[in-house]
């Protein structure tokens, strides 16, 4: 529920907009003039600030001036003022303001405002947790990113080339591989990590709303458009945006984007006026980009535009090596200080699974052995079915290779005929079973015997 400070020396009016404001559903506080204003941001964080210009004692833009030197978390601020002249207005904007009305002003006109202006103060103050919460990990800066292979530890140094820079960058690989964290880092070690970091899901949306979400938008523009939007590309001015699944974007989309990224600037649904940002671009897809483009599903100048700079996060299966110390990790994460600990079978057992869903994939499996697990160490029997079966066939068919050899080298017949058929019958044997017990362990060495 965002917070208000509503600043008015007019009681009345004070009054009502603090009514108005509350009715729909904001915890308003409110004071006569700017120095009460102050005192009461020293003592508590606001959302957003309601100042009017013309009042005793400490005016709206004294006030602004003030903030703006000692602030710690500032409030987004929408200026009110009987009394308008262009040139409060741009001293207003230049000290920080979110916006400015005019007396009269419609309260819904406000209303919408004080959302808009809610929803970016969140944002500011997601990043801001989202910086505290990377401050405090200790792996190269870069967090949740365990990197003992040779092949992430090379992802690690193309991220820390690359972040200094402003180019566009493309992260490719398999669902799950963590591409966000990638963005997430590039920002983070970036000259632009003091400002926004958004991200959103392309394929998240439908067609009309992608484009409102990325642009925004004017009030009246479609069916539904009350008020003026603001679009992430907007918000993100001086930061960074990440398109994640950036090939499901709908062509017509696409043209748009490329203008955006040319001329660093684009027009809401429904404006006239052109908007100028200054946003870099970090895409990612587990697509391959070329095919999407012979296809002719994807635009190869904007394809070009956004893959400057490519990085490819390798699946979790060619990087055994970080499967045990990333285990370690998401426990800390979903356990903290009481984290279980891993048995050897079970590190083997995992470290041996092909992971198809990647990262994901294991925290899912993590934190269903963490609800299971009756004391504080994980075994095999807290993991899925098919990890620890999977596990077991691909040790069986090491040891039968190695069985099959003796001391001189030589092959024995006998391990290359039809032990290897029968070892195949046997595992759809167990596969048949398991699927009949419902992956039920117990059940199914009942059911064989």
């Amino acid at each position: 529920m965002p917070k208000l400070l509503v600043v008015d020396d007019e009681n009345n009016l004070r009054l009502v907009v603090q009514k108005e404001m509350t009715r729909q559903g904001h915890t308003v506080e409110t004071a006569a003039d700017g120095e009460a204003a102050w005192t009461l941001l020293e003592e508590q964080d606001f959302d957003v600030l309601l100042c009017d210009i013309n009042m005793p004692r400490l005016d709206g833009l004294g006030l602004l001036r003030r903030m703006r030197e000692r602030a710690q978390n500032p409030p987004e601020i929408i200026m009110l003022t009987g009394q308008a002249t262009v040139e409060s207005a741009i001293e207003a904007m230049k000290l920080g303001a979110y916006d400015y009305l005019t007396k009269p002003y419609r309260i819904n006109e406000l209303g919408a405002l004080v959302v808009q202006a809610a929803e970016k103060q969140k944002l500011k103050i997601d990043n801001q947790r989202l910086r505290a919460q990377i401050e405090r990990t200790t792996n190269q800066n870069m967090p949740e990113i365990v990197a003992e292979s040779a092949q992430m530890k090379e992802v690690l140094r193309l991220v820390r080339r690359v972040a200094a820079s402003d180019t566009s960058v493309l992260v490719t690989g398999e669902s799950g591989t963590g591409k966000e964290l990638i963005a997430q880092a590039i920002h983070r070690l970036s000259p632009r990590s003091s400002k926004t970091f958004i991200d959103l899901n392309c394929a998240a949306l439908q067609d009309t709303l992608l484009e409102s979400e990325l642009f925004g938008h004017e009030a009246g523009a479609f069916s539904g458009a009350r008020a003026r939007k603001l679009g992430l590309f907007e918000i993100a001015d001086g930061g960074t945006i990440f398109l994640d699944e950036v090939m499901e974007m709908p062509a017509q989309l696409q043209s748009k984007l490329l203008r955006a990224l040319e001329t660093r600037s684009f027009f809401r649904v429904g404006g006239v006026k052109k908007v100028e940002v200054d946003v870099r671009l970090v895409a990612a897809t587990n697509r391959n980009a070329m095919q999407s483009v012979s296809d002719g599903t994807f635009r190869s100048d904007l394809l070009y535009r956004i893959n400057s700079f490519e990085i490819h996060l390798p699946p979790l299966r060619e990087r055994r090596e970080d499967i045990e110390p990333l285990a370690r990790y998401i426990l800390q994460k979903i356990a903290g200080q009481n984290a279980p600990e891993l048995a050897p079978q079970t590190v083997d057992a995992l470290c041996s699974y092909s992971w198809t869903g990647n990262v994901r994939q294991l925290r899912n499996c993590l934190e269903r052995a963490v609800l299971l697990a009756d004391n504080d160490i994980i075994t095999t029997k807290e993991l899925p079915p098919e990890v620890v079966y999977k596990s077991n066939e691909q040790q069986s068919v090491s040891v039968s290779y190695n069985s099959a050899t003796n001391e001189n080298g030589a092959t024995n017949s006998f391990h290359n005929s039809a032990p290897a058929a029968l070892h195949e019958m046997e595992k759809q044997q167990i596969l048949k079973a398991l699927e009949q017990t419902g992956w039920h362990r117990g059940k199914t060495a009942e059911l064989l015997g």
